[in-house]
């Protein structure tokens, strides 16, 4: 059982506590701060938690095993620092910081020994979980060549490294965009009530690591709209991962090609209840719901994935997203907003969360 606390009340902070609802033997809502009480009255009675007003309050009377911060951009730095005075774990679920000049102050608090980490998610999610442990397994060689367009910025990056197995090592990165029209489809706020035609941009970037290669791609229509969907490209010595799918050699003259497969409990009159047990590729279980028996979207089951891994890291456990990891892919975010303004290849530079100390 972990208790946590949350800073914020945005769209955001509800997939976190719809996780921790769906998983009480698991998790317990502590308190959440928030700057309007009133306004958050009904968020604090469906949950079944307390309001605080400063996070100052909520660790004093509730002294969680972690707080999450789910706030603005612009005040994310000093939620963090607050937490981190506080002698509280944090678990960070806005992008660390908005210029490489914020990153490295906010990485330092890690440094010097704040128990720190980001809720990058993507990783966790089923579909992309289930594919990360089959290009880990060897079966498709040595990958050298990825092509990602499932998240935008940073969270696409993170895949790409993570697919790449890349740490720090630096690129050289060529960006573009591309504006095209599109049916706007569903937002934030519910499926559209009539036909109405927007602009679609679209980035596309190359990241160059020398010995491999990745391609950033996406728009963020990709998200939500009924006709834009996601795509996957790992190509490696002995195989790749197209999408669903995975080709590999058993030997050099005998291919084989699998399907990642979900296994959903309530399907096709199965009685057993309505949730995600898995995926399967082949024979094997590749993936298995962490969280057990709960009916959570996809990103729910990340977003709880890693509030388990955060109550573990908070215990003494290992770390899952470092704020060094979490830097770096906001850099190479930067570096191909860069890329794309001046239309020249731009060369990363190793920055002070890179240093092999840390």
């Amino acid at each position: 059982m972990y208790r946590f606390g949350i800073v914020g009340t945005g769209w955001r902070s509800l997939f976190y506590l719809r996780a921790a609802s769906a998983c009480p033997e698991m998790f317990e809502i502590a308190g959440v701060v928030t700057r309007d009480a009133q306004r958050a009255a009904a968020l604090a009675e469906r949950f079944g938690t307390s309001l605080y007003t400063s996070s100052e309050e909520l660790v004093e009377r509730e002294s969680p095993d972690f707080v999450v911060t789910s706030v603005p951009w612009d005040v994310n730095p000093e939620a963090v620092g607050k937490l981190v005075e506080l002698n509280t774990p944090v678990l960070s679920e806005t992008p660390p910081a908005t210029t490489v000049e914020e990153l490295e102050a906010l990485w330092r608090l890690g440094s010097q020994g704040a128990k720190v980490q980001v809720a990058e998610q993507y990783w966790a999610q089923p579909h992309h979980a289930a594919r990360l442990a089959f290009a880990r397994s060897g079966k498709i060689g040595r990958v050298s060549q990825v092509q990602v367009s499932a998240a935008h910025g940073y969270h696409g990056i993170s895949l790409l490294r993570a697919f790449l197995g890349v740490g720090f090592e630096n690129a050289g990165i060529t960006a573009r965009t591309f504006t095209a029209p599109i049916v706007l489809g569903p937002n934030r706020t519910g499926p559209p009530t009539e036909e109405v035609v927007g602009d679609s941009k679209q980035t596309i970037a190359w990241l160059d690591f020398g010995d491999r290669i990745g391609v950033f791609d996406f728009a963020g229509d990709q998200y939500f709209s009924y006709i834009r969907g996601q795509r996957l490209l790992v190509r490696g010595d002995r195989g790749e991962i197209i999408d669903s799918e995975a080709r590999y050699l058993k030997d050099f003259a005998t291919p084989i090609r699998i399907r990642f497969q979900r296994e959903n409990a309530g399907e096709d009159g199965n009685l057993e209840g309505n949730y995600l047990k898995g995926i399967q590729a082949g024979e094997d279980w590749i993936y298995r719901n962490p969280l057990g028996q709960v009916e959570l979207t996809d990103d729910e089951i990340a977003v709880g994935t890693c509030l388990m891994k955060m109550g573990e890291y908070a215990a003494g456990g290992e770390s899952f997203y470092s704020m060094a990891e979490a830097c770096q892919d906001r850099y190479l975010d930067i570096a191909i907003q860069q890329a794309v303004d001046s239309g020249e290849t731009v060369t990363t530079g190793s920055q002070a969360w890179a240093e092999p100390t840390v």
